[in-house]
């Protein structure tokens, strides 16, 4: 099972970091280990001092696929969900000064937060998912799956182009602004329209 994250998806994000809008999707990969064991609480790495949580729509693959054209790519996902992409800021943006890749950043253990409920797709307007995150019930995050520079069957499209999407494969679709850091104590929760699907303690 692949982790793939589309980087940069929402321009009032990339302009907060003060990046590039990008011209194409942008995508890199979470080994399955990044994965937060549901119910576990979040821990701070010791080698950070500046954890950010991003809060991503996350499409769960349903079957295989390699060089999907962009009109069937709404068959190879069922369900959706909503995903925290816990970023290692500071050694981001050390590994972006100097043209090194970002996994170090992005790709630790537990990096990846998953939320306990997927809803079908037909349950859904794809182009009109809000989502939101709040930290210890303050609102952080807000986003909307229209705001999307790629939407989901041009990032399936895209990355089928060069990996084999696999069933059970996650894709997290992009962050909104917002992104902050994150502390100990701190009680972040998920949200899809109103209806909280993901919670996370950081220790």
């Amino acid at each position: 099972m692949k982790i793939i994250c589309i980087g940069r998806n929402y321009k009032n994000h990339a302009k907060e970091l003060g990046n590039d809008i990008p011209k194409e999707p942008l995508f890199f990969l979470k080994p399955d280990t990044a994965i937060q064991p549901k119910g576990h609480p979040f821990f701070i790495p010791d080698f950070s001092n500046e954890i950010h949580h991003e809060i991503e729509i996350i499409l769960k693959v349903s079957k295989n696929g390699k060089h999907i054209n962009q009109k069937f790519a709404h068959n190879y996902f069922q369900e959706i969900g909503l995903g925290i992409d816990f970023t290692a800021r500071d050694i981001q943006e050390n590994c972006k000064r100097n043209g090194l890749p970002w996994e170090i950043a992005k790709g630790f253990d537990g990096s990846a937060q998953i939320s306990n409920v997927f809803f079908n797709k037909k349950e859904m307007v794809l182009n009109n998912i809000n989502f939101s995150l709040k930290n210890n019930n303050i609102t952080k995050q807000i986003g909307n799956s229209n705001n999307m520079i790629f939407s989901f069957d041009e990032i399936i499209s895209y990355v089928s182009k060069f990996i084999t999407l696999k069933t059970g494969d996650l894709i997290y679709t992009g962050t909104p602004s917002g992104v902050n850091r994150v502390s100990k104590g701190d009680v972040l929760t998920g949200f899809i329209e109103k209806k909280k699907i993901l919670e996370v303690k950081v220790k």
